[in-house]
């Protein structure tokens, strides 16, 4: 069973979701990477790029196939984790502390859009 953290938001696309205010932290979930398998490269846009809720904004690429990553929500990206350009496994280690960007949100009301962890749990059991 996979691990789903009651308090994030999910995508439909295996996008976990972290709000602090209107920002927000944003990953794949743990069944995204256990779907995925060894995780080699991940495509980490630049900071200060605008990105629109739903679009894609990079890729994630395992041993077994390349995933694109979707936008969660609309914003500007203002962080980055770095370190999964030389350690990309992290997303395979722990999928929650291996998060991918974070964003300044340009519309808290998208939030409302996200599945909750109980939502989220149904997608992944069907």
């Amino acid at each position: 069973m996979s691990n789903i953290p009651e308090n994030l938001k999910y995508t439909a696309e295996h996008e976990w979701v972290k709000i602090d205010g209107d920002i927000a932290t944003i990953g794949i979930t743990d069944f995204a990477q256990s779907e995925l398998g060894d995780i080699v490269f991940v495509e980490l846009p630049d900071i200060g790029t605008h990105l629109e809720g739903n679009s894609t904004f990079g890729t994630i690429e395992a041993i077994k196939a390349v995933a694109d990553l979707f936008a969660p929500l609309s914003g500007e990206v203002t962080e980055i984790n770095e370190s999964l350009e030389d350690e990309p496994e992290q997303i395979n280690q722990d999928a929650y502390e291996g998060w991918i960007l974070k964003m300044k949100i340009s519309d808290v009301s998208e939030v409302d859009n996200l599945l909750s962890s109980d939502k989220y749990s149904e997608i992944v059991a069907s």
